[in-house]
């Protein structure tokens, strides 16, 4: 076995005896609280032979935890993204425990007359949630400063100078858990390069591929850029695999959307078409409408204390209302009126017309840019999201002179028209904001509604809160 399994191995194990530790702590710290810790009232009276009677229910909830832990991949090694990435699947892990502990304890009250305490249960649960989370925290960054001190197990030839190749670079090296070492570049026929990849690290074309290709020499090959043709990607994949090295591809905006094909009959005709969004099914709808009405009503409580500050700041650093009102495209295209806290001077697009925002914008009030690189000048859209007109996580709306520009220009531009527009959004934490690439904020909008979720959503909103990128 090599050393990078091994590493690998050894972590998934490790998470494996952490998480059985913080599920039973819970169980038992919840038990302790519960019945001896004098800080609750017990009417029932304590059982004698307290411990004996829950120590092997605990023992099998938290095997039961594990499993659950393992069936949505929470050992799975090396493991990429964020905590925050994480959270979502943490809770929803703990909620099902939490669920099938309730059985057990069902199970246990009626076949085997053991009374298991509801209140025992509900302590575990915030319990179990809270310790687990701190525990994860701590392995996520103990394998991370593990990585940065490892060597390179990964030799890796990427196929591509364009700007797609120089992402695919520096996410493969800003992640130490990788392990992960870029050998060089090979230039493809009619690509754009680009010039933060040097001439040195070019070190041919597809043709002298093979010559760097032999069994154990290179761990991986990426394709960035898939319009070199069918027949060609599968001459690479059948060499690849030719010299026992893994192939990947990135894939393009079709080859993302191909995976949502649906397959209807009109009586004996097969009909090919795009499958229903996520968000188009009724239940899914209810369910987005709920989280953003209690996120709306939550941020604004939150928010009126940082928007009465800001309003003091603002009347008093430059001439010109507290808000700022303008129009945009929501859901279907449809005009809205979007409000935000005014940032910039009065009739600053007089003379120019609507343009971009760029990097340190002379427009900006002192105030202004300060409220900008926080996101905080975007609270009153919170007003917007419960009214209906957007919602807290979705594609961010556009005015209608660029949106009438893009549907012309930027292929499937539109479909991010499908659901209501949002405060934030999956382009956004991923930096695609402001004075950036239309078509890449379209790939990253589309895979959203494609792949929406509840969970999906909180990942977004728990990552917003640190997402400052191409804030100006």
């Amino acid at each position: 076995m090599r050393l990078k399994d091994t590493t690998d191995v050894h972590a998934s194990l490790i998470a494996v005896v952490a998480d059985g530790i913080a599920v039973g702590a819970g169980f038992c710290l919840a038990v302790w609280i519960r019945f001896d810790s004098g800080w609750l009232r017990v009417p029932f009276g304590r059982p004698h032979n307290l411990y004996e009677l829950y120590l092997p229910l605990i023992l099998i909830a938290t095997v039961l935890f594990l499993f659950v832990y393992k069936s949505l991949d929470l050992y799975v090694r090396p493991q990429a993204g964020t905590f925050s990435d994480k959270v979502p699947r943490l809770i929803r892990a703990t909620g099902t425990g939490i669920v099938l502990a309730t059985v057990l304890a069902f199970g246990a009250t009626n076949y085997y007359a053991i009374k298991v305490s509801t209140g025992v249960l509900g302590l575990s649960l915030v319990l179990i949630s809270v310790l687990v989370l701190v525990e994860r925290r701590i392995l996520y960054d103990l394998e991370i400063r593990s990585a940065r001190r490892s060597r390179a197990m990964q030799k890796i030839l990427i196929l591509g100078t364009d700007s797609m190749a120089v992402r695919m670079e520096q996410a493969l090296t800003n992640d130490p858990r990788l392990r992960s070492e870029v050998a060089g570049f090979f230039s493809l026929p009619d690509e754009e390069p680009d010039p933060a990849i040097s001439a040195d690290r070019k070190i041919g074309d597809l043709e002298m591929l093979h010559n760097w290709l032999k069994p154990g020499a290179v761990s991986k090959v990426i394709l960035t850029n898939s319009g070199i043709g069918n027949r060609r990607i599968v001459e690479l994949i059948m060499l690849c695999e030719k010299n026992m090295t893994t192939f990947n591809m990135v894939p393009d905006l079709f080859t993302l959307m191909a995976g949502n094909v649906d397959i209807q009959s009109v009586e004996d005709i097969p009909v090919l078409g795009i499958k229903p969004w996520p968000l188009d099914n009724f239940w899914n709808r209810m369910l987005k409408r709920a989280e953003d009405i209690f996120g709306a009503l939550v941020g604004l409580l939150l928010a009126a204390p940082v928007v009465a500050i800001a309003a003091v700041l603002i009347r008093r650093s430059s001439a010109g209302p507290i808000f700022y009102k303008q129009e945009r495209c929501g859901e279907d295209g449809h005009p809205f009126t979007l409000y935000k806290l005014r940032t910039m001077s009065v009739d600053s697009e007089a003379a120019s017309g609507p343009v971009w925002t760029v990097e340190d914008d002379p427009r900006r009030t002192r105030v202004g840019a300060f409220l900008r690189s926080y996101n905080l000048d975007e609270l009153p859209q919170l007003w917007n999201v419960l009214t209906g007109e957007m919602s807290l996580v979705g594609p961010r709306p556009e005015r209608p002179h660029f949106v009438e520009q893009f549907r012309e220009d930027i292929q499937s531009y539109m479909w991010r028209h499908v659901s209501k527009p949002g405060m934030t959004g999956w382009a956004q934490v991923n930096g695609l904001r402001g004075n950036t690439s239309i078509t890449e904020r379209i790939k990253f909008d589309l895979y959203y509604l494609e792949n929406w979720s509840f969970s999906f959503d909180f990942k977004i909103i728990l990552r917003t809160f640190f997402a400052r990128s191409n804030a100006y």
